[in-house]
């Protein structure tokens, strides 16, 4: 054994000698005219007649001995450009991008340090864009140092992460903000969000990252604050091998002895169960009553969990590690490559004190103006979450054409126990309080499947042939709540417990099964021509999605007949136990109740048809301004299956929504100098319900009480957008810009309310709503101040937004029969989900050299209404949140292959608040959370 162990050394000594004894210069030559890829550019080392040229992907790559370079690339017709400084050593890999600018006179040589290159590389695309964007290039990222897609874009201006995980864009909400992988539609973990969360995907993996602020025709419609693209690569340019090691601390949730769990399957630490949660009698099963005097009344009621109080137990820390892989191989003149990834994340969360509310205004005296409760709920919840993912791309690439497979499974189970003590009014509006106490037992599984099938081909060997692009992707997701245990116990004046379904619901044991899947396809084709003399670029293409979901909800609840003394002392697993458990003899004890059963009000089947053709073009009107015009069509069908108001009205896949529309976009850059910009753009999107919306489906969120119904009448919302922007771009990746910006929202869909119920909410279209703003964006190194300071970059974005919905008759006719005495109702409002204030500031320090990186960020996001009210119900708004985090980044060793990361997460121990707000009136709770200060530690180490 030990000889095989010094075998084993040697043998990774020598592959690493021979694979490293050179190292490699690789990146992308992008056309600066169109800020697309640069086919078949020249790259050279200057003074040496070693070089290549980039492919038809604008990739390229040289291998070079150890020293000192500088790097030529040219194109016929653009200016040539000199990197200097390009300094390789043994073992090392280099991305180098480069930007070429058109010059239609004599060439001019262009020369740049590698670090100045890098500094602007990304920013050059900015200028030239005529759309509004933001991007991350592969080394912009890794200059950053985040290990994740949430922790990269956190620096994008404008651009907000909530809870560590959902992007944000210009303070719109999910609704408004869309997520994309490699340009196709994905579903996220909730696949009733618009977005994926961004912490699934590690930044080792990502080519770039484009936000897109302003629509263009080939991008879908459904979108108005922004569209996050995330690109992965096709495969590394040299052997990669990494992992990575990792665990947080928060003092106020970890090792905390109070911390509460319950017992799962064995496979929960794999994010799934193994079987001991499923449903354990038929779904159609006939159930007897007691009346019946059947045994088999006894065998169902005895198969159901009987563990239903939640355990304290200490809890454990964070930790998560995962690898990648990846290599290139020649094949001939052809290359084939492959890159995979994994990644673990074992997180625990305690709430120790999770509040939540439901509140109303007094409907009897109108002169009353604070709020009256209906519940009242305080306890402690803890949570373990789980998520796996594992990505295996493999792509082969010829001199016209790039084959791509792409494989994503992410794996997620999510773990709850909680015990709340809560009082609740039996007549909903203040009176009849009583006391209670509830446990919960949950868990819920999730998981998404996606197949990416694509290819890239340039059609001739013209210089501007035709550029043919297809995407296949079919998407499956599952989302599982297995198991979910609630037992109420209502409180009497002894203290005894008993159950009282009057006051406190029935005990419940439900099923929620979710099985979606989506089939995306796309096409993609674009020229460069000529038009007013100066090179101009052509797109047109298709796009077609399909989407199905089946939803369907199991739950079973349980009484006691005769006496309730085993459950006195408030103990709830003595409920089912088996000696508890009603039998023919005795005529006594729990009984699982006939009637609660599977209920087909409670299931839908959801189908959408997507489909899209696009046409646009970029082009000079004169040397100084640029446009992009572009329209896009789209169809959407969704249909319905399903029945409601007790079974009595029913859907059979009719057809509830059936739209057809264009969606032009205009954008225009007239450049003032050769750094300086004037841009304004118009386009029209959408928002569009998702399933459970436009469903009449019920949801019931046993733990809050509260019940969310759908509509099926609910319309897709359309925004007519407007932007204008002036941005100015210095040197080592400065700028300054301020924006404006308005939106006219027809039909935008909110949260709302049922009328005189607190715990019941809908969606609606409640009114017509504009939004207008400004925004302000800068960069600057401190060199200014002192040269020892020009490492130490400040950033930051400032948006200011008014939004006002006008409210539709119903609304606002509700809203004054519920007005207090002297209080004046105006017909507009906030828009539901617009914050009116964002802000991000960021101060970094970067010293590439010594490979150390540190930042201080801080995020704020101003009062947001967050669930509309209506007559006696207020409206909800969730509270500023100050975000202020803290990381740290180095690099260890001569090849820099290990790496530390330190961050430092909610530094100002901010809560997570939503309140009722009314006139003159305390505010009061609807749901408050306490995420703490986390502290986390992470190691890479590169082979």
């Amino acid at each position: 054994m030990k000889n095989f162990k010094i075998a084993l050394v040697l043998f990774f000594t020598l592959l690493s000698y021979f694979g490293f004894a050179q190292g490699k210069v690789s990146g992308t030559v992008i056309d600066g005219e169109f800020n697309e890829p640069m086919a078949f550019a020249n790259i050279l080392v200057k003074g040496t007649t070693t070089g290549t040229n980039s492919d038809f992907d604008g990739k390229y790559e040289i291998e070079l001995d150890e020293g000192r370079y500088t790097l030529v690339f040219s194109f016929v017709g653009y200016n040539t450009q000199e990197i200097t400084d390009v300094v390789i050593t043994s073992g090392s890999s280099i991305i180098l991008d480069v930007v070429l600018e058109t010059n239609s006179l004599d060439t001019v040589v262009i020369t740049t340090s590698t670090k100045r290159n890098t500094e602007n590389a990304v920013l050059n695309l900015q200028k030239k864009s005529v759309v509004v964007l933001d991007g991350l290039s592969a080394q912009a990222i890794k200059s950053t140092g985040a290990g994740n897609v949430a922790s990269a874009v956190k620096s994008v201006p404008g651009v907000s992460i909530q809870g560590g995980k959902y992007v944000y864009v210009r303070g719109l909400g999910d609704r408004y903000t869309k997520s994309i992988l490699n340009g196709v539609d994905i579903p996220g973990l909730d696949p009733d969000r618009n977005t994926i969360q961004m912490d699934l995907f590690p930044t080792s993996i990502l080519d770039n990252v484009i936000v897109l602020k302003s629509a263009s025709a080939e991008y879908p419609a459904d979108f108005t604050g922004g569209i996050v693209d995330i690109v992965t690569k096709d495969y590394p340019s040299r052997p990669e091998y990494s992992i990575s090691l990792g665990s947080g601390y928060n003092p106020d949730m970890h090792f905390n002895d109070n911390y509460l769990s319950s017992t799962g399957s064995d496979t929960d630490i794999l994010g799934y169960d193994d079987g001991t949660r499923d449903l354990p009698i038929n779904r159609y099963q006939p159930i007897p009553s007691t009346s019946e005097d059947r045994i088999l009344l006894t065998t169902l009621t005895d198969r159901f969990q009987k563990e239903l109080r939640a355990k304290q137990e200490t809890s454990g820390m964070n930790f998560d590690f995962g690898f990648t892989l990846g290599n290139q191989y020649d094949v001939g003149d052809n290359k084939l490559g492959y890159l995979a990834s994994f990644s673990y994340k074992n997180n625990t969360t305690f709430y120790e004190n999770r509040v939540d509310g439901a509140y109303i205004k007094n409907p009897q005296d109108r002169s009353d103006t604070e709020l009256v409760g209906t519940l009242d709920s305080r306890g402690s919840e803890g949570i373990n979450n789980i998520i796996l993912n594992g990505m295996l791309g493999v792509a082969y690439k010829t001199d016209k054409a790039k084959y791509k497979v792409n494989l994503l499974h992410i794996q997620n189970g999510e773990s709850t126990a909680g015990f709340f003590n809560q009082t609740i009014s039996q007549d909903g509006t203040g009176g009849g309080i009583e006391p209670l106490t509830k446990n919960s037992i949950t868990y819920t599984e999730r998981s998404i499947t996606n197949l990416l099938l694509s290819g890239k081909h340039r059609l001739s060997d013209d210089e501007n042939a035709f550029n043919l692009e297809w995407k296949l992707s079919p998407t499956f997701s599952k989302v599982m709540d297995k198991d979910h245990r609630i037992t109420p116990l209502q409180q009497s004046d002894n203290g005894d417990s008993f159950l009282s379904p009057s006051a406190s619901t029935f005990p419940i044991q439900l099923w929620r099964n979710l099985l979606e899947e989506s089939w995306a396809g796309k096409v993609d084709i674009d020229k460069t021509i000529e038009l007013f003399g100066s090179p101009a670029k052509i797109k047109f293409g298709g796009a077609y999605t399909y989407k199905f979901r089946d939803f369907s909800i199991d739950d079973y609840t349980f009484n006691i007949q005769g006496d309730q003394s085993f459950i006195a002392n408030g103990d709830v697993d003595n409920l089912l136990d088996s000696d508890n458990i009603w039998n023919t003899t005795s005529d006594t004890g729990t009984y699982l109740i006939s009637i609660d059963t599977f209920n087909p009000i409670d299931a839908y089947e959801g189908e959408q048809h997507i489909g899209a053709t696009y046409f646009s073009t970029e082009f000079n009107v004169n040397e100084n301004l640029k446009t992009v015009l572009g329209v896009r069509t789209e169809f959407f069908n969704s249909f319905y299956t399903g029945t409601r108001d007790n079974n009595t009205i029913f859907f059979n896949r009719d057809l509830i929504l059936d739209e057809f529309d264009f969606f032009p976009s205009a954008n225009l850059i007239y450049a003032l100098n050769d750094n300086s910009n004037l841009r304004t753009s118009y386009s029209r999107t959408t928002a569009r319900p998702s399933f459970k919306e436009a469903s009449v489906s019920q949801i019931f969120d046993p733990i809050t009480n509260r019940l969310f119904i759908g509509n099926i009448d609910v319309v897709p919302t359309y925004v007519n957008n407007f932007d204008l922007r002036y941005e100015h771009f210095g040197d080592s990746g400065q700028m300054f810009a301020i924006s404006g910006f308005y939106k006219d929202f027809t039909d935008p869909i909110e949260q709302v309310f049922f009328l005189n119920a607190p715990t019941q909410l809908t969606v609606g279209n409640l009114g017509d709503a504009i939004v207008y703003g400004a925004e302000f964006e800068i960069r600057q190194r401190l060199g200014f101040i002192s040269e020892d300071l020009d490492k130490l970059k400040f950033n930051a974005n400032v948006s200011v937004i008014k939004s006002e919905l006008t409210m539709s008759d119903d609304e606002f006719n509700g809203r004054q029969a519920g007005a207090r005495d002297g209080e004046t109702i105006e017909r507009k409002r906030d828009l539901q989900g617009q914050a009116p204030y964002l802000i991000n500031v960021g101060l970094n320090y970067n010293d590439s050299e010594k490979g150390f990186r540190t930042g201080l960020f801080y995020n704020l996001q101003g009062e947001t209404l967050e669930v509309v009210g209506i007559r006696e119900v207020p409206d909800v708004y969730t509270k500023p949140f100050n975000s202020l985090n803290f990381t740290l980044n180095k690099t260890f060793g001569e090849q820099k292959r290990s790496s530390i990361d330190l961050k430092v997460n909610n530094i100002l121990n901010s809560t997570r608040l939503s309140e009722y707000v009314s006139y003159r009136a305390q505010d009061q709770v609807f749901t408050l959370r306490e995420p703490g200060t986390e502290i986390s530690l992470g190691y890479t180490f590169k082979f």
